[in-house]
C-alpha cells in the first residue's frame, strides 16, 4: 500500500531498519521484514534513486580522536553580500560539523567541534571576518 509520500509500508520498514543500523545486511533485513535480501537490496536501491535514502553515516566519539570542545556558533553576518564568501568559508572548513541557515536570531547555525580552546578562538577570529557571533560551548550531550 502506497503511503501519501509515495512509498510502501514496506520500504518504510526498511528505513526503519536501516537507521536503526544502517551496516545491517539486505539479508538480515529481510529477515526482519520478511523478505528475501535481494529484494530488500532492490528496494534499498529505489529508495536511493528517489532520493529518500542520501547516503549512510557512522556514529563515532570525536574525543576519542582529540575533538573535545564542541560548540555551537549563532552568525550575524555584517550584510547582505557576505553571505556566499561565509558559505564557502564554512563549507570549507574542517572545524564545521554542522551548518543551517535559520530565521529569528541570527543568520546561521553552525555546530563546530576543535581540539582545544585555543583552535576554538582561532577559528572564531577567521569568523570575524563575515560577521559577529554567539557562542554556547556543549557541556554533556543527552542523546
Amino acid at each position: 500500500m502506497l503511503s501519501s509520500y509515495g512509498i510502501e509500508d514496506i520500504d518504510r520498514q526498511i528505513l526503519s531498519c536501516l537507521i536503526t543500523d544502517a551496516s545491517q545486511s539486505h539479508k538480515s533485513i529481510g529477515e526482519q521484514v520478511h523478505m528475501t535480501g535481494q529484494a530488500v537490496g532492490a528496494r534499498v536501491r529505489k529508495l536511493q534513486d528517489l532520493g529518500i535514502i542520501e547516503g549512510t553515516t557512522v556514529n563515532w566519539n570525536p574525543e576519542k580522536i582529540g575533538l573535545t570542545v564542541h560548540a555551537f556558533v549563532t552568525v550575524f553576518l555584517a550584510s547582505n553580500t557576505a553571505h556566499q564568501a561565509f558559505q564557502q568559508f564554512a563549507g570549507s572548513s574542517n572545524q564545521v560539523v554542522e551548518i543551517h541557515r535559520v530565521s529569528g536570531e541570527g543568520c546561521y547555525w553552525m555546530r563546530v567541534r576543535v581540539g582545544s580552546q585555543l583552535e576554538l578562538t582561532s577559528f572564531l577570529d577567521e569568523l570575524l571576518g563575515y560577521g559577529n557571533y554567539k557562542v554556547s560551548l556543549s557541556i554533556g550531550q543527552m542523546k
